[in-house]
């Protein structure tokens, strides 16, 4: 049989954020048990180009796959190959725009059900874009979230941002004027902005405020202060290999002694219990996410598995 191709609408129509979740879970349990793996995103640079590339198995749903995506000016290209695993057989090709924001989105969640104390109600939102969407849509899915205050540089934007996000995770979302206002009195702060340099001062960050930071998967780039990472008691990776290689946020706290890798945790061992999310309610917590191909590669064969049940995509020709 040949291959499956699924487009953008394809992927918004199969898959949605509370299965999204369930799905980032469990690959992060099997990973944790040995039945999967990730292997760090590399990149190929070229005059105006980079061409970005990333692979994983999962062996207990019998695949293995990557991810492709090329950045120009004009924007990203994403495209994901699933194969199964036994025979090597191209399963799907996916389009994975949506996909992508969709996993890491999902990852959050993850975290933010293990990491942020339950009762959290005020999310601090920096970031108006389509990965900030899928962070704060995941963060309401897993808490019950009552306000939310936005802030990003652009104000049009963020007006626009807490309209469009107040429906679409029933709940109250508004513009704030300044970084400390979207940081300050939290229970969740998300980070999920383009910044190059830190977004707020750490100070202002309240004891028990559970942080995801997500915008920065390249070393040149923060959105995290010193004092930020010297205040969080527990600090979770997505993945602390793939962390290592990109995540600019920790590059100055690790130069100045301020942490070390070894005192960071791996979120597959917060979802078996191997590592505490959160030991006491006054503790600040960090998620560090960066990205992983065994995300992209999970959802991928969930939403192939969807594809097939439901007669969506298009036969390829070979």
């Amino acid at each position: 049989m040949s291959a499956l191709y699924l487009n953008e609408a394809d992927v918004r129509e199969l898959l949605d954020m509370e299965l999204a979740i369930d799905v980032i879970e469990q690959a992060f349990q099997q990973w944790a048990n040995d039945r999967a793996s990730n292997v760090p995103r590399q990149r190929a640079k070229a005059p105006g180009a980079i061409l970005h590339s990333m692979c994983a198995t999962a062996d207990y749903l019998g695949l293995v796959g990557w991810k492709v995506y090329t950045t120009t000016r004009g924007g990203a290209k994403f495209l994901v190959g699933v194969s199964r695993q036994s025979d090597g057989e191209l399963l799907a090709l996916i389009e994975a725009n949506y996909l992508g924001q969709l996993r890491t989105g999902a990852a959050s969640g993850v975290a933010t059900s293990y990491m942020a104390r339950p009762d959290s109600k005020v999310v601090g939102m920096f970031g108006s874009g389509q990965q900030a969407r899928t962070q704060l849509k995941a963060v309401c899915t897993v808490c019950q979230i009552e306000v939310v205050e936005i802030y990003s540089r652009n104000e049009e934007r963020r007006r626009t941002f807490a309209e469009e996000m107040s429906e679409y995770c029933n709940t109250r979302v508004i513009a704030v004027h300044s970084p400390e206002e979207a940081a300050a009195e939290k229970d969740i702060v998300i980070c999920a902005s383009t910044s190059r340099a830190p977004l707020f001062d750490g100070r202002v960050l309240d004891e028990g405020t559970h942080i995801n930071a997500v915008g920065s998967n390249f070393l040149e780039k923060t959105e995290l202060d010193l004092t930020t990472i010297q205040r969080s008691d527990i600090i979770v990776c997505d993945s602390i290999a793939q962390c290592r290689l990109e995540a600019g946020d920790f590059v100055a706290a690790l130069d100045s002694g301020i942490t070390d890798w070894q005192l960071m945790h791996e979120l597959a061992d917060v979802v078996t219990g191997r590592t505490p999310g959160r030991a006491a309610r006054e503790q600040i917590t960090l998620f560090k996410s960066v990205g992983l191909a065994l995300e992209d590669l999970a959802l991928a064969g969930k939403l192939f598995e969807l594809a097939e049940k439901e007669g969506f995509g298009t036969r390829l020709p070979f």
